[in-house]
């Protein structure tokens, strides 16, 4: 498992799983097949499928510091109930081995920190014993966005029935009642360089983590990049944004942000190589830089 340095801190990427999810056309509600047919062309293998379909990995990345062991978001987890999502419905995956070949035990964990609460992003909170459902890092504290929480717990309690809503029952509210959950504002620092940025659309509360160090930056992006289609064409919102043309906004600003700096770029969803930094695209947009520097 590679480890990628920023500065003094060791990040490592701890996949869930990978798959071909969907077709870029369904995910991508404005992308003409004009366009499917450049990013196939100018992409490198391994983001597409011959049949027009997004390869995508979802991921933990693991931060180490000096101080502190920080997993940012967690995946699908195991054994959840998700009919409405029959690849990921009562899954068994290997996301606890991968955990320990990043030589990480759950307990070692101090923090846990969500970008958003969506149903792939928070599915390792917890872990199933004895029938309950109990968070799987018992020692860390899980720092999550008011403006999140806030309104999945509404969406909960008013009895919406959707997959955010069962994630919502089987993820958050038992981090809640172990009273292991910290709720922030949206400019949250948990350490030196280490720091919450709003970035609404694909959540109301949805946030990006700014990472700084000894001269170094990055970005843990969540979900305001799902694929690198939105770097060639970043007017490309999802059918999973909550507010596509606030996605949008919120996208192009970070993109502009981090275009050309060098700063290194952590997508939640991009397959393997997943780090990378933003470049311009010399046929227009921008693409992912994967070359080492």
């Amino acid at each position: 498992m590679a480890t990628t340095r920023l500065g003094a801190f060791a990040i490592e990427r701890v996949v869930d799983l990978e798959l071909p999810y969907a077709a870029a056309s369904h995910f991508f509600p404005d992308l003409t097949p004009e366009m499917l047919a450049t990013c196939q062309r100018e992409f490198q293998p391994g983001q597409l499928t011959a049949d027009g379909r997004l390869e995508m990995s979802f991921h933990s990345f693991v931060i180490k510091t000096e101080r502190h062991v920080i997993v940012v978001d967690t995946c699908c987890g195991n054994h959840k109930q998700r009919p409405l999502r029959p690849a990921f419905h009562q899954m068994d995956t290997g996301y606890l081995g991968a955990l320990a070949s990043a030589q990480v035990n759950p307990e070692e964990v101090d923090f846990v920190m969500c970008t958003h609460l969506h149903w792939d992003h928070v599915g390792w909170n917890t872990q199933l014993v004895d029938g309950r459902w109990c968070p799987t890092f018992p020692n860390a504290k899980y720092i999550m966005s008011k403006t999140e929480y806030a309104y999945w717990d509404r969406a909960y309690r008013d009895g919406v029935k959707d997959t955010h809503a069962q994630a919502f029952e089987d993820s958050v509210d038992p981090i809640v009642r172990a009273k292991q959950a910290v709720l922030v504002d949206s400019d949250y620092e948990l350490d030196d360089g280490i720091a919450l940025e709003a970035c609404p659309g694909h959540s109301p509360g949805n946030c990006v983590i700014n990472l700084s160090s000894q001269g170094q930056r990055g970005v843990m992006t969540g979900d305001v990049l799902h694929h690198q289609i939105q770097l060639r064409y970043p007017e490309m919102s999802t059918i999973a944004d909550d507010d596509r043309n606030l996605a949008r906004k919120s996208r192009m600003a970070l993109i502009e942000k981090h275009a050309g700096t060098g700063n290194l770029i952590f997508p939640a969803h991009f397959p393997n190589p997943s780090v990378g930094r933003i470049e311009v695209n010399q046929t227009g947009g921008f693409r992912f830089d994967t070359n080492e520097r």
